[in-house]
């Protein structure tokens, strides 16, 4: 059984229930990025259920190249090679086709059949269209697969960005012709592309809604554009996208990020930030953002978030975090992230709960600036 329930609204924030072959999924929600099929931080899947992880994200181009996804279809697929029995979502690998591949050294050849890149490890050779991905995405048996899409670097012509919309269409329709021939059970999302062309984003937006899919994304921002035109962006589409499918805001972002765009209509987070950041030994906590390295914390018994009840905050002291930060112990890096992992997920239910109480204004109030100021008391 697989499809999406809106639950109820607050004006444009929604909660709803996604329901997938591996169990249901409470919007809005986060996916903890696991881009190798690895979460950075040192942070195994099995340990993501007490982090409150409801997807894992993997990624197909990274599994593509390494270890390959013809070996784990061997092995089981992700599901039995990482051990998580919940939802995985894989990216289609568009985005590091063109931010690895090469596409600033113009080594990124974009032809109708697909693209043909550079290997970011060794810098072998590698084709990849819709069919490709579609394969590769079977292979790796994911419950939510993405289209091939091309994702453009911000700052691109008019005319480029409306042929590359066009032509993410055409791939998305050899996407989903590819996925009927391999007579696959897999949920297939759309994305939505057009840099910050408000009139471009909009009409892609209602071309692909025509297609009826299990979903919909945007792609293409947090790539380099201002905050405001990717907030604008949002408020245009997001009306154009079918109000009974997911919406899903690709590669966003900060906590405030994710409540504004929550306040906007949107479903389905992903980002790398949460752990990314706590292997610099930045912290996302309630009353904002804290650099655990600061020397004010050098004696200081508290928990990093006293609010908090993740395992790192359970059971060790800001003093000692910021130890071993200083003395350049892997464990630091491993418990700030499962701090971070823990606060975004356990953001999501807060979210969640806002909306059904009807109280999304307040809290966006009250946390979206918070959120994303400095806290080093």
């Amino acid at each position: 059984m697989s499809g999406f329930k809106l639950l109820t609204t607050d004006n444009n924030a929604r909660r709803g229930v996604l329901e997938t072959p591996r169990g249901e999924i409470q919007t809005p929600f986060f996916m903890n990025v696991a881009t190798a099929a690895a979460i950075k931080g040192g942070v195994s899947a099995p340990e993501l259920a007490e982090l409150k992880c409801q997807v894992m994200l993997c990624n197909t181009y990274h599994l593509h190249i390494r270890p390959g996804d013809e070996l784990i279809r061997d092995m089981g697929g992700l599901h039995k090679f990482t051990n998580w029995s919940k939802p995985i979502l894989t990216d289609s690998g568009g985005f590091q086709v063109f931010s690895l591949g090469g596409w600033e050294k113009n080594r990124v050849k974009i032809r109708e059949e697909g693209v043909q890149f550079s290997s970011h490890i060794d810098g072998k050779k590698i084709f990849m269209g819709p069919e490709e991905s579609m394969q590769i995405q079977c292979n790796l048996g994911a419950n939510i697969i993405m289209a091939f899409d091309e994702c453009i670097p911000s700052g691109q012509t008019r005319d480029y960005v409306i042929k590359s919309a066009d032509r993410t269409t055409r791939w998305l329709q050899r996407c989903i012709a590819e996925l009927e021939q391999l007579r696959s059970p897999q949920l297939l999302f759309g994305i939505n592309q057009g840099g910050t062309f408000t009139d471009i984003r909009v009409q892609h937006m209602k071309d692909i809604a025509e297609l009826d899919l299990p979903g919909y994304a945007i792609g293409g921002l947090a790539v380099g554009e201002a905050k405001d035109d990717m907030f604008r962006v949002i408020e245009n589409v997001v009306p154009n996208m079918p109000a009974h499918k997911p919406r899903y805001l690709m590669g966003v972002g900060t906590p405030s990020d994710i409540i504004e765009a929550v306040w906007r209509g949107i479903d389905m987070f992903d980002c790398v930030m949460p752990t990314r950041n706590a292997r610099h030994g930045t912290l996302f906590t309630s009353k904002g953002i804290m650099h655990i390295v600061n020397a004010k914390f050098a004696k200081d018994d508290r928990p990093i978030d006293e609010s908090c009840g993740c395992p790192t905050c359970r059971s060790f002291s800001r003093a000692y975090v910021r130890h071993l930060f200083k003395s350049q112990e892997y464990l630091g890096g491993r418990l700030a992230s499962v701090h971070n992992l823990y606060f975004y997920n356990n953001l999501m239910e807060d979210i969640r709960r806002a909306i059904e109480n009807k109280e999304y204004d307040k809290f966006r109030n009250e946390y979206s600036e918070r959120l994303s100021q400095h806290y080093d008391e």
